[in-house]
């Protein structure tokens, strides 16, 4: 009730002052640490469209768990490109998502999402264990018994995993030594970013995102988006491990054909459909390895060619 009085008695002031920026910004964060949940997500619901949220606490509600956060980081003007990006890099990836939906997203914001990447994304299922090792450590006095069965059932999940990750990787057993690309993955905010782009239709910033995920020239992001068919984007998405009803609407944002009903789906589903995903992965990584050695040494840092950026024809 206090966080909630505080945060209206703030939106009646229609001009705040410094004075009056700085007072609620000393109310407001130990209030809201004291509040309950459902207090706090009401107070953040208020303050996301206020237009003169103080930045101390703009930034302090921006790092709260998404949980609370996410109206605040998909609707607040009072979040500067800096904060954001900031955000987007210190937060982790669920954060980064709901900047992502934001629909005044500046060129630099969006080139910082482009080219992000989440320890959580990489993470391994080693890099768990080993990280759980020392706590184990830590206790000793267990029972014999109760650690061995632990060590058992721990011992046939790994294993489990172990035989999956093998069938996933059995085609890749005889790749040459010089291939050293390995497969794609899109990450969250890359999946994110692309969906979005599609839905604006905005083919140019799609196309270096697309290039971002790959690793790969412009050139080749753009090679693949103007077969009119829809063929080898969605060869594209399938290979890079998009989820299906994700990759259907992207196709059907650029090539309005495969909107149209095939059977008991659209023709974007039933292309997909007619996919092999291991073939898409290796013809992916094929176009990937003539580029690299295409384009290779075109690309510094893999940034799009300045031309496209701007929109001029090279």
């Amino acid at each position: 009730m206090v966080l909630m009085a505080t945060v209206t008695n703030f939106e009646n002031v229609s001009h705040p002052s410094k004075t009056d920026l700085r007072q609620f910004a000393e109310l407001f964060m130990p209030l809201f640490i004291a509040s309950t949940d459902e207090a706090k997500r009401e107070a953040i619901a208020a303050l996301s469209q206020h237009p003169s949220v103080p930045s101390a606490v703009a930034f302090f509600i921006a790092c709260q768990p998404i949980s609370l956060a996410a109206p605040f980081l998909i609707s607040s003007k009072c979040l500067d490109d800096d904060t954001l990006i900031t955000i987007a890099r210190t937060q982790g990836a669920a954060h980064a998502r709901a900047i992502v939906r934001r629909e005044d997203l500046s060129p630099t914001v969006i080139d910082a999402l482009v080219g992000l990447r989440h320890a959580e994304d990489l993470k391994r299922p080693d890099e768990e264990t080993a990280a759980a090792e020392p706590q184990a450590a830590e206790s000793p006095e267990e029972p014999k018994a109760e650690v061995k069965t632990d060590n058992i059932a721990a011992a046939s999940a790994l294993e489990e995993e172990m035989r999956q990750r093998i069938k996933q990787m059995a085609h890749h057993l005889n790749r040459p030594e010089s291939d050293v690309l390995g497969l794609r993955r899109l990450s969250e905010v890359q999946e994110a970013l692309l969906v979005r782009f599609a839905r604006e239709r905005n083919a140019r910033q799609f196309a270096v995102a697309l290039a971002d995920s790959l690793s790969s020239s412009y050139w080749l992001s753009e090679r693949i988006m103007l077969d009119i068919s829809g063929a080898q984007l969605a060869t594209t998405l399938t290979g890079l491990g998009m989820e299906f009803s994700e990759a259907a609407f992207v196709l059907q944002c650029f090539y309005p054909h495969l909107s149209a009903a095939e059977g008991d789906m659209s023709r974007a589903e039933a292309l997909l459909d007619r996919l092999d995903i291991v073939e898409c992965e290796e013809r992916l990584e094929s176009w990937r390895r003539a580029d690299s050695y295409t384009h290779g040494r075109e690309r510094p840092g893999r940034s799009a060619p300045a031309a496209q950026r701007t929109g001029t024809q090279g």
